[in-house]
């Protein structure tokens, strides 16, 4: 390879990487040529190597720009995660972080865009307490047989049936019912995993799988995830080559916080690497009914043919959160979850599981996730398009294709944790990215949550939020 390819290489590999972003200026010809010592000759040649590209774009008397933005798309899908995986230990304390925020989130003045839940005026409540009064009474004759795992065998054939109706045949025998996802999430990581053993993650990661490892006494390692295809399987493969992987847990369809649904063709490859390296996979699936578009997403656990996967989902992001019902479809592994189930919590509620039941079979179900759709669509446009605009400059926004977050990277002096501070002092919560790793990385990047009904109350907020950010990146 000739020195100016290599020098092209060189640059464009650090663009991919997200060094360079959309509009940033190049060094100089003569800088690259004084710092490389090369010749000018050779560093122009590697600049008009790149521009044919279409990474990199001249202007005149001003020098060369990166040029990512093609057909009108944000630089920030484009740009590729960091290469390297990191490795970290297990007692990193996530969990006191997300403690502390989720107080701050519960105070009733503060305007809850750090909130990892949905909007609450969303969900039914009438119809489901009056479904749970009228359970109440038929439980209290049958005593609490449905309480104990794997759950009240009428919301096990609804929840089947939904699944069935998004074409993926469950049987209903393995459906286990847990108090919310997260119940799910630790049991089915409990079945499969031991203290001390490496848990995959994606990079950056919802906080409910780091605390899950973290409480277990197990190590994590940051698999590189792209901001709009996910994961990335080539790197969870080169890992598993370099040490013993226990468990892979990932989000695949709108990812928490990055809001990307990962393309068919790489769940199945993960699925397929899974299955070479028995690796199990535990899937959250918590958001899958909160798409976007029209579609609804396939599952990892559509393409398992080997009882890998182990999907867990539950009722609290689309129904209510206060009932606290989810579920785990374990395969292979279903006996163990079970018996961990009665192990570590006994039951699961029984008047829960019966109102949530009830209302899947008659209270319009669909209807109620087709407004929550629509509603959130409109309310993440509306959002980024004034981060976009008014948060500092060189600010780069997700584009989420479902679920109700958006996670914004921040010019790097920009500090998370002092804007946290800052905006709980005006009244208004943020998501600092710290909590989405056990590394430093995301120390400049924040997760907002976009299901509150837009206000001019809500705009201000968000108006007050990049404010302090442009103050604190000056």
């Amino acid at each position: 390879m000739k020195l100016y390819e290599q020098l092209a290489d060189d640059i464009e590999r650090q663009i991919r990487r997200g060094v360079f972003r959309h509009g940033d200026r190049l060094q100089s010809v003569r800088e690259t040529s004084q710092q490389r010592k090369i010749s000018i000759t050779t560093v122009v040649r590697a600049y008009l190597l790149l521009e044919s590209r279409g990474l990199i774009v001249s202007r005149p008397q001003s020098g060369f720009f990166v040029n990512l933005r093609k057909g009108g798309r944000d630089a920030e899908a484009k740009a590729e995660p960091a290469a390297k995986p990191v490795f970290v230990s297990s007692a990193v304390d996530v969990g006191r972080l997300v403690l502390s925020t989720l107080r701050s989130i519960s105070n009733d003045d503060a305007v809850p865009l750090g909130s990892p839940y949905p909007d609450p005026g969303t969900f039914p409540f009438d119809k489901l307490n009056r479904n749970a009064h009228a359970a109440g009474r038929e439980v209290s004759g049958r005593g609490m047989m449905h309480a104990l795992p794997p759950g009240d065998p009428k919301l096990i054939r609804q929840i089947a049936r939904r699944y069935l109706d998004k074409g993926l045949a469950v049987d209903p025998a393995e459906i286990i019912i847990t108090v919310g996802a997260t119940e799910a999430i630790n049991l089915s990581l409990q079945a499969v995993a031991k203290p001390g053993d490496v848990i995959a993650v994606e990079s950056p990661t919802f906080y409910a799988m780091l605390m899950a490892v973290e409480r277990m006494g197990m190590k994590v390692v940051e698999v590189p995830t792209h901001p709009e295809l996910g994961m990335d399987v080539d790197a969870l493969a080169a890992i598993a080559q370099e040490q013993p992987i226990a468990a892979c847990m990932v989000m695949p369809n709108f990812q928490n916080p990055l809001g990307y649904q990962m393309p068919d063709d790489r769940k199945q490859a993960l699925v397929e690497l899974a299955e070479r390296l028995n690796i199990p996979i535990i899937e959250n699936g918590v958001y899958n009914e909160l798409h976007h578009g029209e579609r609804f997403p396939s599952t990892l656990k559509s393409f398992d043919r080997s009882g890998l996967v182990l999907h867990c989902s539950s009722f609290s992001k689309t129904l209510t959160s206060a009932y606290r019902i989810g579920w785990a479809l374990p395969g292979r592994y279903r006996d163990q979850v079970e018996k961990l189930k009665f192990l570590n919590t006994l039951t699961t509620p029984p008047i829960p599981q019966a109102a949530i039941a009830e209302f899947l079979e008659r209270e319009g179900y669909d209807h109620q996730l087709r407004r929550i759709r629509k509603v959130y669509a409109q309310q993440a446009s509306l959002m980024r398009n004034v981060v976009m605009r008014f948060f500092p400059e060189g600010t780069r926004v997700s584009s989420p294709v479902g679920g109700y977050v958006l996670w914004i990277e921040l010019p790097p002096k920009v500090d998370a944790m002092v804007l946290y501070q800052l905006a709980l002092e005006r009244g208004i919560t943020i998501g600092p990215g710290h909590m989405f790793s056990v590394s430093n990385r995301y120390r400049n990047f924040i997760r907002l949550n976009f299901s509150t009904p837009w206000s001019p109350e809500l705009e201000q907020a968000v108006l007050t939020v990049g404010k302090i950010a442009q103050n604190c990146a000056r």
